[in-house]
């Protein structure tokens, strides 16, 4: 699926979008608490100029693409590089979010696909790695498609209150 068949636009968000990414990702966090590590209250904790300052980068080893529609953030998927040299040739894909009204056309394909393609342009990435809830079949189902392949699943991965999810360890790996 394309960027032209689910007709939303696939980007970087940049500094210009902090405010618009600050608040897709509260959404994100309020709409599906299970799918992120993150809590509504730590967000908070945030400043919208601090997302500006992390978007100014311009980090190649470290991004968010967003799916757009009408100047709309509807989308997005964050990556990054990990910091230790012994671990620099893996790549984390995190925040995966398409809001409700645009789920069921492609863009969350088309958000991995994008940020699958900027990670193998990074010298010294061999694999992307990601965890999702094992109670979450739609997601699942769409890395397994894109190449991810289970490595475990991690008891209690997530705890909000007192209940607890399970988290799969996917990878997809290009470089061998």
């Amino acid at each position: 699926m394309t960027a032209q068949k689910n007709a939303a636009e696939i980007r970087l968000f940049t500094e210009q979008d902090a405010q618009t990414l600050w608040d897709l990702r509260m959404q994100a966090l309020e709409i599906d608490p299970w799918s992120f590590v993150d809590s509504p209250e730590e967000l908070r904790s945030i400043s919208v100029e601090e997302f500006a300052a992390r978007l100014r980068a311009d980090d190649a080893e470290n991004f968010i693409v967003g799916a757009f529609e009408q100047q709309t953030a509807v989308g997005m998927v964050g990556c990054y590089q990990e910091v230790p040299m012994k671990r620099r040739h893996k790549a984390w894909i995190w925040g995966v979010f398409v809001t409700p009204a645009a789920r069921g056309r492609g863009i969350a394909r088309s958000l991995m696909q994008a940020a699958i393609e900027r990670t193998k342009m990074i010298v010294g990435i061999d694999m992307v790695m990601l965890t999702v809830a094992v109670d979450q079949p739609a997601p699942r189902k769409l890395y397994e498609s894109l190449g991810f392949r289970s490595i475990g699943v991690e008891p209690k991965g997530i705890k909000i209150g007192d209940q607890t999810h399970d988290e799969e360890h996917m990878v997809f790996e290009f470089r061998t």
